[in-house]
């Protein structure tokens, strides 16, 4: 935990979930950029907040947090997100009434007077939320986005002005740099182009050809990942009523896959992303038979699935929390794994060579093997003793 100084006070600020071997802050330069801009500086009034404030993908609330005096609406993708940011609240002595907690699937407020945004790192999900978000806006509305000089390019901005109006962008300040917009009510609006569909290729077994939901911002949105296309060919060939997981499900291809090959089964679809899970929702409804059996949560890995009632739990972790490169959301993963799998359990985990996942898994479970390798991913499979 670290403490966050801004002209609205000091907070006590932490990511979600809490992890005492994780370094990392739960704000950045580009956070504190924005929140003194606000403030005013020595050639810019303070910004008026008196009118509906909407704060888009703030990463761990530090902004949210910051401005709840205010009366914040935070609009995010992620579940972890949504969490970080009511436990920042109540640490500070926040109420959490203070502020609206909204996803991205949800219904965006009517009017927006002040708009901030940080940039994600998903062209797609700032497409689509400006997209989503442009009708609330008026020609008074000031807009400011914010991130690190790495996270905003010429597509970034041509995306500000395509959707909302001319705009420009500030001097960057501790490799942070800001956006700002202003609105131009004379511009067309246009339906999002998200979701995304497409075809399955013809190898990946009983998924060949069959289509493929895609909302904004998940991973490899725009085409099956060459990661989850492996995993696809080595999946386990399983029979009966199993109760499978498919843990950080994505688009839900891996999951889908299970029920087709095996429609005993219940399969419980479960990602941080409320893109992700309704995407999920949408490739399982389309291709597999109405009457099976499926339960589509969005949540903290594992956290809300009992222990020991599980057979077989299928993994593509990720390695990256926004830029950094990280093993947290892995080891929770394996751990959670282990916990809600029953004695005999199968953890079937697909991932880049380099990242050492046997290592772990050995150490967690006692045991593991590897299904499948290439010169790139390996899948391994770990039973729960």
């Amino acid at each position: 935990m670290n403490r966050l100084t801004t002209s609205w006070g000091g907070f006590e600020l932490a990511r979600f979930p809490e992890d005492p071997r994780d370094t990392l802050r739960a704000w950045d330069a580009a956070d504190e950029y924005l929140l003194r801009q606000l403030k005013g500086t020595d050639d810019a009034e303070s910004t008026d907040l008196s009118g509906t404030v909407v704060v888009v993908g703030d990463r761990w609330g530090a902004l949210t947090t910051s401005l709840a005096g205010h009366r914040p609406i935070q609009i995010t993708d992620s579940f972890l997100g949504q969490e970080a940011t009511r436990a920042n609240l109540a640490r500070n002595g926040i109420d959490a009434d203070a502020v609206r907690l909204q996803s991205v699937r949800d219904m965006p407020p009517e009017r927006i007077d002040v708009l901030l945004i940080r940039v994600p790192k998903s062209l797609a999900l700032l497409e689509d939320q400006l997209h989503r978000l442009a009708p609330a806006v008026h020609a008074d509305t000031v807009v400011v986005g914010t991130g690190m000089v790495n996270e905003i390019h010429t597509s970034t901005l041509k995306l500000f002005e395509r959707n909302l109006g001319p705009t420009r962008t500030s001097l960057a300040v501790k490799k942070a740099r800001l956006i700002f917009c202003t609105p131009d009510a004379r511009l067309a609006r246009t339906p999002s182009p998200w979701p995304l569909r497409y075809a399955l290729p013809d190898d990946v077994g009983a998924l060949a050809g069959r289509t493929v939901t895609n909302h904004a911002g998940i991973f490899c949105a725009e085409r099956l990942d060459i990661g989850t296309r492996f995993f696809l060919r080595s999946l386990p060939e399983r029979h009966g009523p199993d109760r499978v997981v498919d843990l950080g499900c994505g688009n839900g291809v891996v999951g889908t896959a299970t029920a087709l090959a095996n429609p005993e089964a219940s399969v419980t679809f479960i990602d941080e992303s409320f893109s992700a899970v309704a995407s999920a929702e949408a490739t399982y409804r389309e291709n597999v038979a109405s009457e099976a059996k499926a339960e589509f949560l969005v949540g903290d890995g594992l956290s809300g699935v009992a222990d020991g009632t599980v057979d077989l739990v299928l993994n593509n972790p990720p390695f990256h929390s926004h830029r950094a490169t990280t093993d947290t959301a892995a080891r929770r993963m394996f751990g959670g794994a282990r916990r809600v799998l029953r004695p005999g359990g199968e953890l079937w985990v697909v991932g880049n060579r380099h990242l050492g996942y046997h290592v772990k898994l050995r150490r967690l479970f006692g045991n593991c093997e590897v299904v499948a390798s290439d010169p790139k991913f390996v899948v391994l499979r770990a039973v729960r003793k």
